[in-house]
């Protein structure tokens, strides 16, 4: 997924980038999509439909979803170069949080 405070046109521009055969992401929710309190676009994670316990949400700036705080894992913010590769940094974690979440869904019942 894809969650940006950018309007859609831009988001549409950076999928292009990330995604040009769209294969890898399936949603892309954008500006409109977001909640607006006192001028400022935020992302409300619930409009995922996804359980919270179980979501992360990357950017470089927590403005974007406060209500959700906990979920955030700080990031840089992206420029366009292509040999960017904060990312991949990432992996490691990525991969302890998925087989936490599997660890902890196996012993709840799930």
């Amino acid at each position: 997924f894809i969650f940006t405070t950018a309007k859609q046109d831009y988001a549409e521009k950076v999928l292009e980038v990330l995604d040009p055969k769209k294969k890898l992401i399936r949603l892309c929710l954008s500006q409109r999509d977001c909640l607006c309190a006192h001028g400022c676009y935020w992302k409300d994670l619930t409009r995922l439909g996804r359980d919270l316990a179980k979501t992360v949400a990357l950017d470089h700036t927590i403005q974007g979803f406060p209500a959700q705080a906990s979920n955030w894992i700080p990031v840089p913010r992206w420029w366009g170069d292509p040999r960017d590769q904060e990312l991949l940094h990432l992996i490691p974690l990525l991969g302890q949080l998925g087989r936490a979440v599997r660890t902890r869904g196996a012993g709840a019942g799930e």
